[in-house]
């Protein structure tokens, strides 16, 4: 009997010892992969604090930035009505990127890695209201809220950029609808093809390259306000009566706020704090700095002058111009495309408007239309590595790279240019387009706002 207990005792010993080593190897081989499982769904704090800081630097490029760098350009019987403009377009934008906008531009339902399908183009619904996204939510390995608001930020100035071109006589009315309807119908769609990953028609498909919205931003927004400045019309005296800017004060301050905001423009469109961000910020800044002194040098050639309103539409244009290129090229890049663009939206913000003869009132297509495109094309210069840029994609030469940035552009001329004008045709049957003619006289502060941006008295 003592015999059997003591052998059932070393049994029992036995299996307990067993266990405990099986335990032990479990907490060795398991701690690591559950330390891993645990890392895989927590956002990374060093990029998620990058990026709430760029989501604040992108809105502040609006409001006040913009707002102000558009406010000043105007005549003082107008500055309020395009502040008012770009702060409800914040206001507005925001819904309907919560209502539709995020998943028609992220939803990513129905796309295949190299297959052209209705998702190539737009997303699906699957995401309106933003539901399924939580506190808990990824997007990589940020907060999917974070990745939200920054986007929203990109789809809020989007818009606002356009407003320059028919600044001074559209209805607040009319604009309003028009950039509903625009941003659904035409802004959406192209975030889409550009940034959706896997199947879409700009970044899969097509290969091209725009890391920070040359053609899903400026492009797009610079062929829309083409298009609204021609069906609009000429402000009243356009051409026959002088129409200086009533404060290049608040242009130099506007202009100054979207330079600094531009960096989470461009850097933070890497989605990391990360050497590719630090790159992308510092080409900003050298193609930015570029295109300010050679606007300078140009005019003060031209005009035996330099001045302020020149070196701050300049330093726009650089900041246009590097935004498709931002992540992929290096410093010489940034210096020629800052050059180029300096020279070539110069061109396009005198001799060509004057030539063609349309009123862009603050030259929104010539700075972000045509240095947007400037911009798009050298990106597929200097992407090459052998250009100090992060190097062309496998199988892919200048010349290829080359063809892929062109077809975009064209494909984004096309899709804004015609939906852009069918939507403008719309709204102008319905509401009309302009005011009227003694409203344009008073200015749209008081016959829009009825308020004054100045009160005197």
């Amino acid at each position: 009997m003592q015999q059997r207990c003591a052998s059932l005792l070393a049994a029992k010993r036995t299996a307990y010892t067993r266990i405990g080593a099986l335990i032990v190897i479990l907490l060795i081989c398991g701690v690591p992969s559950l330390a891993m499982a645990q890392d895989a769904a927590t956002p990374d704090s060093g990029n998620t604090a990058w990026m709430l800081t760029s989501t604040a630097l992108v809105l502040f490029m609006t409001i006040p930035g913009l707002a102000l760098f558009y406010g000043g350009l105007v005549r003082v019987q107008n500055v309020l009505s395009v502040l008012m403009q770009c702060f409800a377009l914040t206001g507005l934008m925001t819904i309907l990127w919560v209502i539709c906008g995020y998943s028609l531009a992220f939803n990513t339902a129905g796309m295949e890695a190299g297959k052209i399908t209705l998702g190539s183009f737009v997303g699906g619904l699957g995401t309106m209201f933003l539901r399924g996204v939580g506190v808990d939510s990824l997007s990589g390995d940020i907060p999917e809220t974070v990745f939200i608001t920054f986007q929203m930020t990109f789809a809020i100035i989007t818009p606002a950029l356009i407003a320059g071109a028919f600044a001074e006589r559209m209805k607040f009315s009319a604009m309003l609808i028009f950039s509903i309807l625009w941003s659904i119908i035409v802004y959406a769609p192209l975030c889409h093809m550009a940034w959706s990953g896997d199947g879409s028609l700009f970044g899969d498909i097509i290969g091209a390259l725009d890391f920070a919205g040359g053609n899903v931003v400026h492009i797009n927004a610079g062929i829309a306000a083409l298009i609204a400045a021609i069906l609009v019309g000429k402000r009243i005296g356009y051409g026959t009566s002088a129409m200086p800017p009533h404060s290049l004060t608040l242009t130099v301050v506007g202009a100054s706020m979207l330079w600094v905001g531009w960096f989470g423009f461009n850097a933070g469109s890497a989605v990391a704090a990360d050497g590719t961000a630090g790159m992308a910020m510092l080409v900003t800044q050298i193609s930015t700095a570029t295109a300010a002194v050679t606007w300078m040098f140009v005019e003060w050639a031209v005009h035996r002058k330099p001045s302020a309103l020149g070196i701050v539409t300049g330093a726009v244009a650089g900041l246009v111009a590097i935004t498709p290129a931002s992540g992929s090229v290096g410093p010489i890049g940034a210096l020629v495309i800052g050059a180029v663009s300096g020279v070539v939206c110069y061109w396009g913000a005198t001799s060509l408007k004057s030539k063609l003869g349309y009123d862009d009132s603050l030259d929104a297509f010539g700075v972000h239309g045509i240095g947007g495109i400037v911009g798009a094309l050298l990106t597929g210069v200097f992407v090459a590595e052998g250009l100090g840029g992060s190097g062309l994609a496998e199988g892919m030469t200048i010349g290829t790279q080359l063809w892929a940035q062109f077809l975009s552009i064209v494909i984004t001329l096309v899709w804004s240019g015609l939906l852009s004008f069918i939507i403008l045709k719309i709204v102008d049957a319905t509401v009309g387009l302009r005011v009227e003619e003694d409203d344009e006289r008073m200015g749209l502060d008081l016959s829009q706002h009825n308020e004054r941006g100045y009160n005197l008295s």
